[in-house]
């Protein structure tokens, strides 16, 4: 299902580009996460103005047609690469097309357990079991590229387990026809892993995990998180065929988002899939499309955290924190290089 001709999707030119050897910032694949109903359920859209995460009751959060209306939005302004979805919530915007342009459909192909984050559960605590509600067959009509998550923590059966799984999916997906990138998490419970040694404990699982792996069923990029730049510039440089990506993690300030592109590019990130970043900005619009000027260095991250709050004012939207809040970076891991 990969396009062909005046069709072809954005991602597929980038990427010839970057296996080339061509790329510049302009090839930087941005991707907008929308799959979070399959981590958060009802909250997953977001809550409406006056309202925090976590209440329950009727009118507290968007639904799930806010939720497709807001990807129908994202998809006509044309400034992402790729939107990943549900695969219900991919089959309903599949229905229309055209709406995609050059952008690419992606669906979650996974749901392992520590993703799961309904309100009253601890479904996070526990060592990460996987489980796929996904049929790659039913998929395969309407998208050929899915997302696959691993975690790794550091305890034999468990990441057997995790192994064992991702290898039947991979030979699934490969067999169907379907192309699939690999999200590898940080531990969720690590055994006598300290957070300092995340990079390097999942750059070697991701490298050990694919050494076994034929060209034919190997990722078509990876998405992991940001463990700071000598990290992310190691697994970048350790094999010029892997795409590396990086997701966004929780929401944080936006200089934290604008900030994070701009590190993550300069060590080697070649894609960038924001979910929460994106969906509880105050405008998803006016944050995505400051996205391009920060990676090709039109701005700077704080010259882009004023420019998005000049947008806001001139939508008449009041943003979540002051001007002088919004440009602070709160993200650990960028605070502490």
């Amino acid at each position: 299902m990969t396009s062909s001709g005046t069709s072809r999707k954005s991602l597929d030119l980038k990427l010839e580009r970057i296996h080339a050897g061509k790329y510049t910032t302009k090839d930087f694949i941005l991707a907008d996460a929308k799959d979070a109903d399959m981590a958060f359920g009802v909250m997953a859209p977001a809550t409406r103005l006056g309202h925090t995460l976590g209440e329950v009751g009727p009118g507290i959060y968007k639904t799930r047609q806010d939720y497709l209306n807001d990807m129908k939005v994202l998809l006509e302004q044309g400034a992402l690469d790729i939107m990943l979805t549900s695969a219900s919530n991919g089959e309903q915007l599949a229905r229309k097309p055209a709406k995609f342009k050059k952008i690419t459909l992606a669906v979650r192909g996974n749901d392992a357990s520590d993703i799961w984050n309904q309100r009253g559960s601890n479904y996070l605590s526990p060592r990460s079991r996987p489980f796929q509600t996904v049929n790659l067959k039913k998929v395969k009509d309407f998208s050929d590229l899915v997302l696959y998550s691993v975690t790794f923590n550091n305890d034999l059966e468990s990441d057997l387990i995790t192994l064992e799984a991702y290898k039947k999916f991979r030979i699934e997906a490969a067999e169907l026809g379907v192309r699939h990138f690999l999200e590898v998490f940080n531990p969720n419970a690590p055994v006598e892993v300290k957070p300092a040694d995340f990079g390097a404990f999942v750059n070697d699982h991701i490298i050990r995990t694919l050494a076994g792996v034929t060209e034919s069923e190997r990722p078509t990029f990876l998405k992991v998180a940001y463990n700071g730049v000598n990290a992310l510039k190691e697994l970048a440089e350790s094999d010029s065929s892997l795409v590396v990506g990086i997701l966004g993690g929780s929401t944080g300030t936006t200089r934290d988002t604008f900030e994070l592109l701009h590190r993550a590019e300069s060590a080697g990130a070649r894609v960038a899939l924001f979910g929460r970043k994106i969906q509880r900005a105050e405008s998803q619009v006016n944050i995505v499309k400051l996205m391009r000027p920060v990676l090709e260095a039109k701005l700077t991250p704080t010259e882009a955290v004023s420019e998005y709050h000049k947008s806001l004012g001139e939508l008449g939207i009041t943003p979540f924190r002051t001007l002088s809040e919004d440009s602070k970076i709160t993200d650990p891991v960028l605070s502490a290089e």
